[in-house]
């Protein structure tokens, strides 16, 4: 029962780390952190992200700008740059770590007590790149609700709104979290013995071979 669980959860883990890496990387380019809908022209659909600001017109299309400066950034999105490049490196090393740490891999095989600390390493790799990837995304959910409700910008003037990357990234981070604690769970087992039998029969040659050669025939 302690095998089949162990087994469960490293591939669940490792399946959510993979899973997670791939929606924060996406959410790192999606030009969708923003939405803005003005009430003037209906037809005109602003959304903004950490690289780019684009404008969606049902006659012209969409058309998107990269931003000129890092520096002219408002301090979430220069931040949010960082900590998603940052989530991103660890996510991918943490899923490297621990796949050299599965039992499915038959590399290290005897080496068990060093597979089960590349399997904590990259479990905890993983959860830190999930923190790393909520923490810019909610910062900026609560300027823009912060933003949203404030009473001395004047009504006329329109507030952005969430855009589709926030709940992505949402989803990337608790997927992270969620992948590195199953893959600490999983190295808090220990796996089951190896069959007996399965190294004393090659031991047990080994002197038989030695005996053989040293001996001679008698002429």
């Amino acid at each position: 029962m302690t095998l089949v669980f162990r087994t469960v959860a490293q591939l669940a883990g490792i399946s959510l780390s993979l899973l997670g890496w791939l929606l924060s990387c996406l959410t790192n380019y999606l030009p969708h952190w923003k939405n803005l809908n003005l009430d003037l022209n209906e037809m005109e659909n602003w959304t903004m992200g950490l690289w780019q600001t684009c404008v969606t017109q049902e006659e012209v299309g969409t058309q998107c700008k990269d931003f000129d400066s890092f520096l002219a950034l408002p301090a979430e999105l220069r931040i949010s740059r960082i900590l998603m490049f940052l989530s991103n490196g660890m996510g991918l090393l943490g899923l490297l770590v621990s796949g050299f740490g599965l039992d499915c891999l038959k590399i290290g095989e005897r080496l068990q007590d060093h597979k089960k600390q590349l399997l904590v390493l990259g479990g905890i790799l993983s959860w830190t790149s999930g923190i790393t990837v909520l923490a810019p995304i909610s910062w900026v959910a609560h300027t823009m609700v912060r933003e949203f409700w404030d009473e001395t910008i004047p009504e006329i003037v329109p507030r952005w709104e969430f855009g589709e990357a926030l709940f992505l990234g949402w989803f990337a981070g608790f997927s992270l979290v969620l992948g590195g604690c199953l893959l600490n769970c999983a190295a808090c087992f220990t796996r089951a013995p190896l069959a007996p039998g399965h190294y004393t029969v090659a031991e047990t040659r080994e002197p038989q071979q030695l005996e053989m050669k040293g001996t001679s025939p008698k002429t």
